[in-house]
């Protein structure tokens, strides 16, 4: 939907601007002699209802000019800036819940063309702990949002719900990082739940980020599931370069890298930066004659910044 909306977007900019120019640049001179020619003739100038009815400006034209500023700007700022999304799962909770809307910051990796959103400048590379929109490797037509877990070369292992990272070394280089468990230290128990079974909130850190994630322990490991990349074991991989690694924060409710593989580049949209808004959809007894799509209230507590 969103590359149809770019594609949709770009088209009504591109024709609506050429409205506006071959106006501007063949009619409105037509117009503007016959309005001079008339004046020629009277002894003072016409009013503007007058130069309408001598010489209106075709409505089509006039559409042209009158949307192409807005339109323009709107994809400017949605192609180079910033563009909204709707989580849609809980494959993120806690972090970002169902009802949330947020903006994405496009610069961040990389400024694309709307079109086939190849790219044009290289700004910045993704870092361990972002929370990155990105085309879903198996149906790009899609919009996934994770968390950055593995660099292009890292190894990494998880294991018995325990997530292991090895950094990527510098072929040559001697003193390589080793192997190091990512910690995590128990929160809460009950404060999410997957139906009516508790789920367990951890804090855990990935780089210079400091996020809380949510284990079902109820869940059993899913190994046999897991994506088998050549070389290496089932629990664990080697993150190709120009390549990454994504986890959900709801460790045990989401679907990514651990099951088809690795995000190229290429399909990486932008970062995560800001709740502007966030509905709730809890239904409550007394309300689950709404439809699903209705809200049945807003958060603001969780507006703000994207931690």
């Amino acid at each position: 939907m969103a590359n149809y909306f770019s594609l949709i977007l770009t088209v009504v900019t591109i024709v609506s601007g050429l409205l506006w120019l071959y106006d501007a640049k063949f009619l409105k001179p037509k117009r503007q002699a016959i309005v001079a020619e008339v004046e020629k003739k009277t002894t003072s100038p016409l009013t503007e209802e007058q130069v309408e009815q001598l010489a209106p400006q075709p409505k089509l034209m006039e559409l042209g000019q009158s949307i192409f500023p807005v339109i323009a700007l709107v994809l400017v700022v949605r192609t180079l800036l910033y563009e909204p999304f709707q989580i849609p799962s809980g494959s993120m909770m806690p972090t970002l819940l169902r009802g949330d809307f947020i903006l994405v910051q496009k610069f961040d990796y990389g400024i694309k063309e709307p079109l086939f959103q190849n790219t044009v400048i290289e700004t910045t590379e993704p870092e361990r702990g972002d929370i990155a929109v990105f085309k879903y490797p198996e149906e790009p037509s899609i919009d996934y949002i994770k968390r950055v877990v593995g660099l292009p070369g890292d190894r990494i292992i998880y294991r018995n719900k325990t997530l292991y990272i090895q950094p990527a070394c510098e072929e040559g280089r001697r003193d390589c990082p080793e192997m190091t468990v990512i910690r995590t230290q128990l929160k809460d128990d009950g404060a999410y739940f997957s139906g009516s079974s508790p789920l367990k909130t951890y804090e855990e850190r990935l780089g210079e980020v400091k996020h809380d994630i949510l284990v079902d322990p109820r869940v059993a490991s899913r190994r046999a599931f897991f994506y088998d990349q050549p070389g290496t074991q089932r629990d664990e991989w080697v993150v190709p370069e120009g390549q990454y690694f994504v986890m959900g924060d709801n460790r045990d409710n989401s679907r990514d890298s651990r099951y088809w593989g690795f995000v190229d580049e290429t399909l990486l949209v932008g970062k995560a930066v800001f709740i502007w808004m966030s509905f709730e959809m809890d239904r409550g007894g007394q309300d689950s004659w709404l439809p699903s799509w209705v809200p049945t209230g807003i958060r603001f507590e969780r507006l703000g910044s994207i931690e």
